[in-house]
């Protein structure tokens, strides 16, 4: 079996020390590569090795293969972790890494490439037997064929980007007279944002949660799940707090799904972390996509189980089998993550600057992923995320005063920040019973405004 001695993260910010952080745990020695605005960055400090791989331009650095590789190739690393974001989804890229006998740190090139095409998932995860949404078997290839569809599944519908996510190509129809108009909308939407006018349609549900499962496979037919998360709260689209379990879920159902999710993937042969996301209403599940990567709310997993993923994606990498059976996972305790955003948190503005001041919260099951430090520059070129603070209790309710306790506790100054969201969600009556779903948070923002 290959052993990873030396590796490359492929990424930024918070992940990329994370990363890092697991590395060193197994003895594996890090590179860290990094444009020209993230020359000071804390994971770029803490490697062992650093190269500059091209100006702050995401395109010109963090999605320069020919840089990331050559960079791979200069320091002798053996291996590549993508992290999320930038080319964590990029078939081609997994591809090249492994032309250029580098191990990547991730699933096959041909299951993300699948996973990454909506229309593909879609129709792959029904074949796995995975629950779907009512819809299109395909891409919709004229206004006569989506009335037809929608004629038969009901409105409301919503027509999707084939390609691409974070809410664009994406419009809900009320009825056959706006179909035409919204089509158009979202295919030219489609082809701005991913280069790739198609769409596809699905029955829209009128108010869901959002819940994900935490898969892992060995690519050799072996698979297992690591429970639920719950990634309701959601504005445009983007995630904003996440919790596991879902307080919605019972352990009948838990099982249920996950054993589904589980089989699906050892099916596949599946390799590595994947995440496989439904839309839940009136106790059903419906299939809207996978990730084929790490999630950034990774983290309350880790929590509840006790198992850590990063060293996991690395060994099943390496070519070892799972660490552990399903039968020896055990689900304890509540975990919640908040996303920390360099933002406004009034008006969602971004808000770049100087850190001033910082000062994390500590205690007791209290962890927060951050690269920040006092003097840092948060570059404005980037996502407004600065941070994670991720918290655990024995209970959700102990969870939630924890949670509170840490968010008083943290210090951020030089810039506005969403922790004072997050503070006012907290004493929500309604959250704090778990009773939200995907448009809660909209709907409260405007009603809070």
């Amino acid at each position: 079996m290959p052993e990873i001695k030396k590796l490359l993260i492929a990424n930024r910010g918070e992940i990329a020390l994370r990363i890092h952080r697991a590395c060193h745990e197994m003895g594996i020695r890090t590179v860290a590569v990094h444009s020209t605005a993230d020359a000071d960055a804390m994971h770029v400090r803490l490697a062992d090795e650093a190269i500059c791989i091209g100006p702050p331009a995401a395109t010109d650095s963090y999605l320069n293969i020919p840089n990331i590789i050559s960079a791979a190739e200069i320091s002798g690393a053996d291996a590549i972790h993508p992290g999320y974001g930038f080319l964590s989804e990029n078939a081609k890229f997994a591809e090249i890494v492994e032309l250029h006998n580098l191990i990547f740190v991730g699933p096959k090139p041909e299951h993300i490439r699948v996973m990454g095409d909506k229309v593909e998932a879609k129709r792959t995860a029904g074949k796995l037997g995975l629950p779907l949404v009512p819809g299109s078997d395909g891409p919709i290839a004229d206004v006569d064929e989506a009335k037809a569809i929608a004629a038969s599944i009901g409105y409301p519908v919503i027509i999707k980007a084939a390609s691409g996510g974070g809410g664009r190509g994406m419009k809900v129809c009320a009825s056959e007279d706006q179909l035409e108009t919204l089509m158009q909308q979202a295919g030219s939407e489609a082809k701005a944002a991913f280069g790739d006018a198609t769409v596809y349609m699905e029955k829209y549900l009128g108010n869901p949660r959002h819940i994900e499962f935490q898969v892992f496979g060995d690519g050799n037919g072996h698979a297992i799940h690591l429970g639920e998360r719950d990634c309701s709260l959601q504005r445009r689209h983007q995630k904003v707090l996440e919790e596991a379990p879902s307080p919605v879920l019972g352990q009948a159902d838990r099982e249920r799904m996950g054993g589904i999710c589980a089989k699906a993937m050892a099916d596949m042969g599946y390799r590595g972390a994947g995440t496989i996301e439904f839309l839940w209403e009136d106790g059903e599940f419906y299939f809207i996509e996978m990730n084929t990567r790490l999630q950034v709310e990774h983290p309350v997993t880790e929590m509840i189980t006790g198992l850590d993923l990063v060293r996991e994606q690395i060994r099943v990498a390496e070519g070892h089998g799972l660490t552990c059976r399903q039968e020896q996972i055990r689900f304890t305790g509540h975990a919640i993550e908040c996303r920390i955003n360099a933002e406004d948190p009034r008006t969602f503005a971004p808000s770049p600057g100087t850190v001033k001041h910082f000062h994390a919260p500590g205690g007791m099951h209290v962890r927060v992923d951050s690269g920040l430090y006092a003097g840092y520059k948060v570059p404005p070129y980037y996502d407004s995320m600065i941070a994670k603070l991720i918290v655990y209790g024995t209970t959700r309710e102990r969870c939630l005063m924890r949670l509170r306790r840490a968010l008083e506790e943290f210090v951020i100054e030089g810039m506005k920040t969403t922790i004072p969201l997050h503070q006012a969600l907290l004493d929500d009556p309604e959250f704090q019973q778990g009773d939200y779903t995907i448009k809660w948070l909209e709907e409260w923002l405007a009603k809070n405004d």
